[in-house]
């Protein structure tokens, strides 16, 4: 996600999630479901993944007191959920342009 600006976590793997602050387990499931660079092109039209990531991010967002910016990815997730969006094309593989002639 661009311009998603949460900091990453190293958080010890544990099976003790008492063991971790409310925001340390918001941010380790915002990183579970951020897609990965390897995996966009197969989901970056998935909305269930799409809306999932958005909204795990709004909440990382509200417990950081950044109210704004986790309404925006609310918004971004019932988009993703009701349709009103689409992944754009991937820019590598976007239209071809014309070539003016000369």
């Amino acid at each position: 996600m661009p311009d998603l600006m949460l900091e990453s976590t190293e958080i010890v793997k544990t099976t003790n999630l008492n063991d971790l602050d409310t925001l340390q387990l918001a941010q380790a499931l915002i990183e579970r479901l951020t897609i990965s660079p390897n995996d966009w092109h197969k989901l970056k039209s998935n909305r269930k993944a799409r809306s999932s990531e958005q909204a795990a991010a709004a909440i990382v967002f509200l417990l950081k007191d950044r109210p704004e910016e986790a309404l925006l990815r609310l918004q971004q997730a019932t988009s993703w959920l009701d349709r009103s969006i689409s992944a754009p094309p991937c820019p590598s593989h976007g239209s071809v342009s014309k070539i003016e002639e000369i």
